[in-house]
């Protein structure tokens, strides 16, 4: 499969230290409002990086469900591999790629587990069948078969079958508290716009463009 030719040559705007709003938070709810706004297929999934206790990098695909000043949520198993190298080691990165945009963020900063009280209010939020797969994987686990998740799954069903489901002990939050921000805008002749924002101090953020 030839794939060298395969090139897109982006045109879709630009980004200009005029445009930037001074608080990042305010500048990332702004493009993804606009990410949610073009109807990109899921605009808050985003890559999760962990590193293991061997330093070996490892990345997945999470959703974000909320955001403000202290943060950017999701959530996860406990027990799940992602959540025991964030135990190991609380340094995570994130990143957002909206493509149809030409547009990424890439998001540094620290993961903390969530109160318990948050955890159950989004929990109640899920629908029923979401809380019920909650109960039923182990994940990350090895299993012999998807037919034996679906038995559990079965067992599980009829074990909550009347009233509410709780919230498993090992089912929770996290908030990916962040130390910097990078805003990429995709440009002609890969001369891409980047803006990095890193911590001044708790009120106020340094910016600097950052060459392509």
């Amino acid at each position: 499969m030839d794939i060298h030719a395969l090139r897109e040559d982006y045109k879709k705007g630009e980004l200009r230290r005029k445009d930037l709003h001074d608080d990042p938070f305010k500048q990332f709810e702004k493009w993804f409002q606009q990410a949610c706004n073009a109807e990109l297929l899921e605009p808050n999934a985003m890559t999760l990086s962990t590193v293991n206790a061997d330093g070996q990098p490892f990345m997945r695909t999470v959703l974000l469900k909320y955001f403000d000043e202290k943060g950017l949520v999701f959530f996860t198993n406990y027990e799940s591999r992602k959540a025991k190298q964030i135990e190991n080691n609380h340094k995570v990165s994130i990143l957002f790629t909206w493509l149809p945009l030409q547009r990424q963020v890439h998001i540094t900063g620290t993961a903390e587990k969530v109160s318990t009280t948050e955890s159950l209010q989004y929990f109640s939020s899920r629908p029923r069948g979401s809380q019920l797969g909650a109960w039923t994987s182990q994940q990350s686990s090895i299993i012999s078969s998807r037919q034996l998740l679906l038995m559990q799954f079965e067992q599980i069903k009829q074990k909550f079958m009347d009233g509410e489901i709780p919230l498993p002990d090992f089912w929770g939050g996290y908030r990916v508290v962040p130390n910097s921000f990078e805003f990429w805008q995709g440009c002609t002749n890969r001369l891409h716009d980047r803006f990095l924002y890193t911590h001044k101090d708790d009120q106020t953020w340094d910016i600097h463009r950052l060459a392509p």
